[in-house]
């Protein structure tokens, strides 16, 4: 399990304070998918980051079966949204670049980039490189290479918020089906309400800055989800409600920024 507990984060420069967290607890179960949902500025990605341990939090903490999270671990892999591949590699040896840095013997590595490479559906393209690949493919390429080094929890941050609407159905079709395949927990943060609902077990709706959570909702329905169901719709329009207070909410705090600067 992982766990936050009273978790705030205050960003600090010589002008001002952002207080982007605040009093964030949260339980999430092992094998759960999760979204974190809100408003532009939330604190949706700050909360991922910490959980990756990439940045520190200014109070709280974060546990991970206990053990609290003082920087990046092996248990943990992102994705981002920008693929963040190495163009100068093929696409097998961006997927095997974990395995390398951990000192996996050649064949181990070729072995473990080929299953997965067969996973998400691009083992005719292990020689290519990125430029050669479209953006469903580059990203496809990006949660192979996660799930190389075996985490337990994959954190994707916005993974399909570039993407074409066509392309970003097929991505969450293959994120399902590559979840169901390696069972493992994940943490993903998005804007868009549709997303969320036929991806995740629960969501998490944060309030418009400082972050705090404001309503857990479970998504019950067995996969794969209609969308146009009675049960999808009501879930859509209880969502919709409670994120749309935080969207004004925001909306206003922005205005009043403005105003204040000018």
């Amino acid at each position: 399990m992982l766990t936050v507990t009273d978790l705030y984060k205050t960003y600090r420069t010589n002008e001002a304070e952002v207080h982007a967290l605040e009093n964030i607890n949260l339980d999430i179960r092992d094998g759960e998918f999760v979204s974190l949902l809100g408003p532009s500025g939330c604190g949706k990605s700050t909360l991922l980051k910490i959980a990756a341990g990439l940045i520190g939090s200014t109070g709280g903490q974060i546990e991970i079966e206990g053990a609290t999270v003082k920087g990046p671990g092996p248990e943990r892999a992102v994705v981002f949204q920008d693929y963040a591949l190495f163009p100068w590699m093929t696409v097998e040896d961006n997927v095997e670049f974990g395995l390398e840095a951990r000192g996996v013997p050649p064949a181990a590595r070729r072995r473990t980039s080929a299953e997965l490479l067969k996973v998400v559906g691009l083992q005719d393209f292990a020689r290519k490189y990125p430029h050669h690949l479209s953006g469903g493919m580059k990203q496809r390429v990006s949660i192979a290479r996660a799930l190389a080094v075996e985490p337990k929890y994959l954190l994707m941050d916005e993974p399909f918020g570039a993407l074409d609407a066509q392309t970003r159905s097929v991505m969450q079709e293959e994120l399902l089906r590559i979840w169901k395949v390696y069972r493992k927990t994940v943490i993903f943060v998005t804007h868009a309400i549709e997303e969320a609902i036929y991806l995740s077990d629960r969501i998490v709706i944060m309030t418009a800055r400082p972050g705090r959570i404001k309503a857990v909702i479970e998504v019950e329905e067995e996969r794969p989800r209609d969308m146009t169901s009675p049960a999808m719709s009501a879930i859509y329009r209880q969502v919709r409600g409670i994120l749309a207070e935080e969207i004004d909410r925001a909306a206003a705090y922005e205005k009043a920024d403005l105003v204040a600067a000018g």
